[in-house]
């Protein structure tokens, strides 16, 4: 009988290879105790409420003590969520998990009173106010609340919106579970016939395999899993949709999209020139299909053709260590400090939780709070490139939060999600230039220029198709469509056909892709990755190209965190992202890499890989 691959149990997973949390809380023990003591605390939110329109030092008593009751919970709920996405069949796990969002959404009710009474001082009287010199460490924060006046309700209402944050996650959360934890994506037999538990965490790299029957056994396997709960996932995402739009609606805006660019300060122009340029900017992307077609050697090509490296039997393969070395290599044009502290947190203190495990949810990230390091997840494998490029990816948010968190208080430490892809492309630009740059073979070569070709047609193409999709759909329910499975399926295939032209034969089980993304449950946040990959590779070229001044304008940009308006934060490292020019040149890059990849296989003369 042929052996099965199984996943390993969180318990059995060595200590070396995964995230250290006893930094932030030693044992259960402790983080109980805070979590009793914050609960506690909290009640004293009722003594700033009806006081704030009394004078300036009014005002920031209060906000010091929203910022130190935040600041506790910030710890709290982190230590929790990365627990909990350990092993995400953990019940203990689970229940503090809920416990520290139960308070969460408790203490957003204590404090929603602040925006309303802040909102309620007449602006002649606030205006003195934020001239007072009690008040000038706070008068950009303040700033960034009163600019909210039209949205902001009377604090009864506040209060009812604030006591349901936590009921309306539960669209999300059972997202979550239903994907990671309940869903089983079957098995199949490999190339060699040994069977396989399909999983989020192999998938990608089952999509590498040079087994075209392996590859479509991976996806027929993967996306039946799907099909079974269609209807399921449809109703939660057009549960979430529609809690995004009531939000909306509750505040004052007309769509969800118009809210979701509001607070960061994002104007409309920026997501609809990315969408308008990258519309007009099909043609590479319908030509390297073409390529792809070709050099594989394919009659027709599909979609889980669409990953398999180009070269015929090279086998990537690289462990933890030596990926964390390679990258470390890759990021010398940032100086020796930025990567003597990432060299600690890669090995020593220990900030990468490294494979994939039973329960453990899928992808990555980056996470922490103001008084941890950064962590990061992972599920790395050795013989996928694309987990090299996503440590080097979570490493660059990490560091961005690192270096925001020692040059800023804790008020404006954090950046804002559109800035919060910049950092982590930049890496994998350097990435990719000192692979290519250490004399690669030919065939080398061509695995890495088509490589970065998907990293752009992964981020900057088809995060532009999800932008779309998001607003299509976004747009239905404001008009009071019926989000059903049917029209979300019919919405998604026809960006499909759009995005992918005549060259890609589609399966019709891929238009059940829109109801396996988790970022469609944060609304229009994907835009940002297509937005970021174009900032990042502009400040990459400018960087490289520049000297000592702009590398310390990008240094800056890090250390900045969230004291600007991202649009801002960028204009001072050098790009404006109000421009089109900025997608512009990054369109450019994405064809000249075709170009490059045509001229390096047509210099091979053969088929890369077998049919």
């Amino acid at each position: 009988m042929d052996a099965v691959v199984e996943l390993t149990t969180r318990e059995k997973v060595p200590a070396e290879h995964t995230w250290d949390l006893s930094g932030l809380y030693p044992s259960n023990a402790a983080w109980q105790a805070d979590f009793d003591s914050l609960e506690s605390e909290a009640s004293g939110y009722a003594g700033y409420q009806g006081t704030l329109g009394r004078s300036p030092a009014a005002v920031k008593a209060c906000l010091e003590f929203d910022l130190k009751i935040s600041r506790k919970l910030d710890a709290l709920y982190t230590h929790a969520h990365l627990r909990n996405d350990e092993d995400k069949t953990n019940a203990a796990n689970q229940e503090n998990f809920e416990k520290v969002s139960g308070l969460h959404a408790r203490i957003l009710k204590a404090r929603s009173f602040i925006a309303s009474e802040l909102m309620a001082i007449p602006e002649e009287r606030m205006d003195a106010f934020l001239q007072d010199k009690d008040l000038e460490f706070y008068r950009f924060h303040l700033e960034q609340i009163l600019r909210s006046r039209r949205h902001t309700l009377s604090p009864k209402e506040e209060a009812l919106l604030a006591s349901a944050t936590e009921m309306a996650k539960n669209a999300q959360e059972a997202f979550a579970m239903l994907d990671n934890a309940d869903l089983k994506l079957g098995r199949i037999k490999d190339e060699t016939g040994q069977e396989i538990v399909v999983t989020h965490g192999n998938f990608q790299s089952l999509l590498q395999k040079h087994d075209r029957r392996a590859r479509k056994d991976a996806f027929e396997t993967f996306y039946s899993a799907y099909a079974d709960h269609q209807y399921t996932y449809s109703s939660l995402l057009a549960g979430s949709v529609k809690k995004d739009l009531y939000f909306s609606r509750a505040r004052n805006f007309d769509q969800t999209r118009e809210r979701a660019l509001f607070q960061e300060n994002v104007p409309a122009e920026v997501y609809d020139n990315l969408v308008r340029t990258v519309r007009a900017s099909l043609a590479p992307l319908y030509k390297y299909f073409g390529l792809r077609k070709r050099i594989l050697g394919l009659d027709e090509l599909r979609v889980y053709d669409c990953n398999v490296p180009l070269i015929k039997d090279f086998n990537w393969r690289m462990d933890y260590a030596e990926a964390s070395e390679t990258i470390l290599s890759a990021l010398a044009p940032l100086g020796g400090d930025y990567r003597d502290v990432l060299r600690q947190g890669l090995t020593r203190e220990r900030w990468v939780d490294r494979y994939e495990n039973k329960g453990k949810r899928s992808g990555a990230y980056s996470s922490g709070c103001y008084d941890s390091h950064p962590f990061i997840l992972m599920n790395f494998r050795e013989d996928n490139i694309n987990s090299v490029y996503t440590l080097a990816h979570e490493a660059g948010h990490s560091m961005h939060s690192h270096y925001s968190r020692k040059s800023r208080p804790y008020l404006y430490a954090d950046y804002t999600i559109f800035v919060a892809e910049v950092a982590s492309t930049f890496n994998e630009a350097l990435l990719t230039r000192y692979l290519l740059g250490r004399d690669p073979s030919h065939e080398m070569k061509i695995y890495i220029v088509s490589r970065e070709i998907d990293n752009f047609r992964g981020t900057l193409y088809r995060q532009t198709m999800f932008a779309e999709f998001e607003r299509l759909v976004h747009q239905a329910a404001a008009g009071n469509r019926p989000l059903t499975a049917d029209f979300l399926k019919d919405a998604y295939r026809k960006l499909l056909r759009d995005y992918f032209g005549d060259g890609v034969v589609l399966d019709e089980s891929l238009a059940l892709e829109c109801f396996r993304i988790p970022h469609f449950y944060s609304s229009f946040y994907v835009y940002k990755y297509a937005t970021g990959i174009s900032a990042a590779y502009a400040l990459a070229d400018r960087v490289l190209n520049g000297g000592e001044s702009e590398l310390n304008d990008y240094l800056n940009f890090l250390k900045s965190g969230g004291s600007k308006y991202p649009i801002d934060l960028l204009r001072d490292a050098g790009i404006d992202m109000t421009s089109p020019r900025p997608v512009e040149a990054a369109v450019k890059k994405f064809s000249g890499l075709v170009d490059e990849l045509e001229a390096l296989t047509a210099l091979s003369g053969q088929h890369a890989v077998p049919r």
